[in-house]
């Protein structure tokens, strides 16, 4: 789980995913998805398992990894936790995080208290062409 630390890729749509997850599966290498800063707040874990769902059936090929960020928000973490999320990102108080990484660690889940840092963040091509977005997720893999 979450092995791939120099290939993250911070996707904000299904097309974000589904292109990240071709080009990792044409260049047979291991990703991880990693959700925008606070997604888990903003749209919530629901939204992301239906994505990363549906981003695994449009390319049942591809080897990944999955990461929410909750950011300090413990309501939004407990909600990925029960979503099923493998990985979340909450940055909130120290104490709280002990808590949430006990309750992740028993059910196969993992709590980082810091963001990690991204290979590549698709937001500045959200309107790009599928073809653009593989090009882009194959040249930032080519690149590590």
């Amino acid at each position: 789980m979450l092995k791939s630390r120099n290939k993250r890729f911070v996707v904000h749509s299904l097309a974000h995913a589904v292109e990240a997850l071709e080009a990792a599966a044409a260049a047979d290498r291991n990703i991880v998805l990693l959700s925008a800063a606070n997604a888990g707040i903003y749209a919530g874990a629901g939204w992301w398992k239906a994505l990363i769902d549906s981003a695994r059936d449009a390319v049942p090929g591809a080897r990944f990894s999955e990461i929410l960020d909750c950011g300090d928000d413990a309501g939004a973490t407990q909600a990925a936790l029960r979503a099923g999320i493998e990985g979340i990102v909450f940055t909130g108080r120290a104490d709280v995080a002990e808590r949430l990484a006990a309750i992740a660690g028993q059910q196969g889940a993992q709590l980082l208290t810091t963001r990690p840092r991204p290979l590549l963040d698709l937001g500045e091509l959200f309107f790009a062409s599928p073809d653009t977005l593989r090009e882009r997720c194959a040249d930032a893999l080519a690149s590590v």
